[in-house]
Parts: C-alpha cells; structure tokens; sequence
C-alpha cells in the first residue's frame, strides 16, 4: 500500500499540475495564435522567428540568475507566485495592441517570457522535492501531462471563438482570445496560493543529502547540456509553424488553435509514456522521443499536404512532451538537492539560448530556402543522438 507521504507527495504534485493546467491554458493558448496575430499587426516571418526565439531566450537564460537567486534565498514559492502573476499583465494586454503594433504585442511576449524565467527554476524544484518521492520521471510526466491538457483545452477554446468570429481572423476577435485566456491566468495564481496554503514546505518530501561545499555539476551534466543545446537549436517554435500554415494558405486562422490543440494533446500523452520509459530505461527514452520529433520539419514545411503536416505535428508534440518531462526527469537524477534551482538554470540557459539562435536562423531563412530550413532542424536533433549515447553509456551507466 502506498504510504501517507508517498500519497502527500501525489498530491502536491497533482496541485501543482493544476496551477500549470490554467497558466498553460494562459500562455499556450497565446501561443497557438501569436504567429498569424503578429502577422495581421504587421510583423514579417522573420520578426516572428526572432521575436518567438528572443522570448524564449529570455524565458530560459534568465533562469540561470533566477535559479541562482532561489537556491541562495530558499523563497522558492515567492519566485513561483512573482512569475505566475506577471501572466495576469501580459496575457489580457495583448488584447488591446493597437494596429499595426507589433512591437508592443512582441514587448508583452517578452514580458510573459520574463515572469516564466522567474518562476520555473523554483517551481521545477519544488516539483522534484515531491518528485523524489514517488519517481522523478513519474512525477514530471503527471506534472506535463496535467500542463498539457491546459495547453489541449484552451486553443480548442479559441478555435471555437475564431470560428464564431470568422476563420478569417480579425483584431476584434484576437482580442476576445486574450481577454479569455486572461481569466485562466488569475485562477492559476489564485490556485497557486491554495497550494502554498495546504503544502508550505514541500522540500520534506526530499530525503536525499544536500550537498556540502561549493556547487559543482558532475561531467554527465555538461555532456546533456550539448545534446539538449542541439536539441534545442532544431526544435522550431510553433509561432514560425502556425505563420508558414497561414502565409502558405494550408490552414485558415481558426485551425490553427485546433492543430496546436492536437500537438498538445500529443504532447501530454508522450510525457506520460516517456515519464513511465524514464524511469524504466534512463536516457534511452529521450533518445527515442529525439529521434522521432526530429521529423516533424519535413513533413511541416515540405509536403503542403495537409494530412501530411498534421502527421509533422503529432511528431513536433512527441518532442515537445519529452522536452518538459524527460529533460527535467534528468536534470533532477545529476544534481544535488540544494543545488537543483541552479542546476535548473544552467539547464534552461543552455536549452534557452540555442532555442534563440535556431528559430533566429529558421525565420531568417524562411523566405530564402524551405529545404534548408528542415534540413538543419533534422539535422541538429539527429546530432543529439551520439552524445545522449555518450552521455547513457560513458557517464550515467544506464
């Protein structure tokens, strides 16, 4: 029978998966429409691949200073509320952009992206405090897949809406999108607070010893650090996905919402299996999930064939569910307990700026070559692959 801190444990995780379910519902729904908004303001391929990159950017390197700042302060749930409610401002802004304003609707992206990087080292940590408790990779897959289905359910939300305001795709009904997805933002803060309220210090959870001395990574970690920068770095942004359906004339603006509601879907199934294979077989999980999503390009940008390009999204979803279990399911297995924040950082950094630098170069290129744009997402996930067999069999022995 599963012990009373086995089931505590459960519960703040599923808690926390709930507050990532509204916040998600917040951000991912914005997510799922941003490329073709930014395009109607006025925004070309490129500033969408540069802005979607920049923010992303900023969402994760400044997780190295965040991460740092939360392991020396210990106010893991100060940074995680501060984050969560930058949300509440950014969201239901974008609602009132005005014309021809890209740049403010790209600043509020940025400022999203901001309060993500405040709040994820933290709230990543206070995950693993539970997650040590009952599997690391169990724990991060009911948490992604809790994340998720708030990631499924508010684009078939805005579906809905765009469709009763016209696939076309107007302002007016843009606004009404954010505006909605504003209200999921409160609830998750709100909801945040209960669990702080009911778990306030989730770290007992954790019984593994703390690290003495000064912080140090063992060299498996610096070798993952290279293969999820290669990962990354291939991994185009959905924003650059959803300007090429529409710039192209393959979908109309309301199936856009619903094609990012499958890769959601997708998504949170895959963080589930791969959590379960994680804790089964170690890196040969990831290995699997990279070698699969590495051929969502093709099908996306290649094929025009609409059957075709959902199949490139399903595989773009397998990626992104392994990216946000798996990942952090290692990240939590190579680095000390009361050094996890930090380690998280330089894990999001890494991830973060490589991000930037591939979507930067995929939108540059977009206009110029298609070929070339898949070529080099294919071939930099591919290029992960030998050092994740490096990292399994030379370092981590699994």
């Amino acid at each position: 029978m599963m012990n009373n801190m086995k089931k505590a444990a459960y519960s703040f995780i599923i808690l926390l998966g709930i507050v990532s379910l509204l916040s998600d519902m917040a951000y991912e729904g914005a997510r799922s429409i941003i490329g073709p908004y930014l395009g109607l303001l006025g925004a070309t391929a490129a500033t969408v691949g540069f802005v979607s990159g920049l923010g992303e950017f900023i969402g994760y390197a400044l997780r190295l200073v965040t991460g740092f700042i939360s392991d020396r302060t210990k106010k893991y749930w100060t940074m995680t509320i501060v984050g969560y409610a930058m949300n509440i401002i950014a969201i239901p802004l974008l609602a009132i952009v005005p014309a021809n304003g890209w740049i403010y609707a790209c600043g509020l992206i940025i400022l999203e992206r901001l309060g993500k990087a405040i709040r994820t080292p933290s709230k990543s940590t206070l995950v693993s405090f539970a997650a040590s408790e009952v599997g690391a990779g169990k724990g991060f897959a009911i948490q992604e897949a809790l994340d998720q289905l708030g990631a499924f359910i508010s684009p078939v939300i805005l579906f809905v809406i765009l469709t009763l305001k016209g696939s076309s795709g107007t302002k007016n009904a843009y606004a009404v999108c954010f505006l909605v997805l504003g209200i999921a933002a409160i609830l998750s803060v709100i909801m945040l607070l209960i669990s702080k309220k009911i778990y306030p210090t989730p770290d007992a959870f954790d019984r593994t010893k703390e690290a003495e001395g000064k912080i140090h990574f063992k060299h498996s970690f610096w070798f993952y650090m290279v293969s999820i920068s290669l990962i990354a770095a291939g991994f185009a942004d959905f924003s650059l996905i959803s300007y090429h359906l529409v710039h192209q004339n393959l979908f109309a603006d309301n199936m856009i919402p619903a094609l990012y509601a499958v890769a959601m879907g997708v998504d949170a199934l895959s963080a589930l299996f791969f959590g379960w294979l994680y804790d089964k077989k170690g890196l040969l999980s990831l290995i699997i999930a990279t070698a699969i999503s590495a051929c969502f390009a093709p099908f996306v940008f290649l094929t025009g064939n609409t059957a075709l390009i959902i199949v490139g999204i399903i595989f773009w979803g397998i990626g992104m569910g392994a990216q946000e279990s798996i990942m952090q399911s290692i990240v939590t297995g190579l680095v000390a307990k009361n050094h996890r924040a930090t380690g998280f950082g330089i894990f999001n950094t890494a991830f973060g700026l490589f991000w930037f630098m591939g979507s930067f170069i995929m939108g540059a290129i977009y206009s110029i070559s298609l070929p070339a744009l898949a070529g080099i997402s294919v071939l930099l996930q591919l290029g992960a692959i030998p050092v994740l067999f490096i990292v399994r069999n030379h370092v981590t022995g699994k």
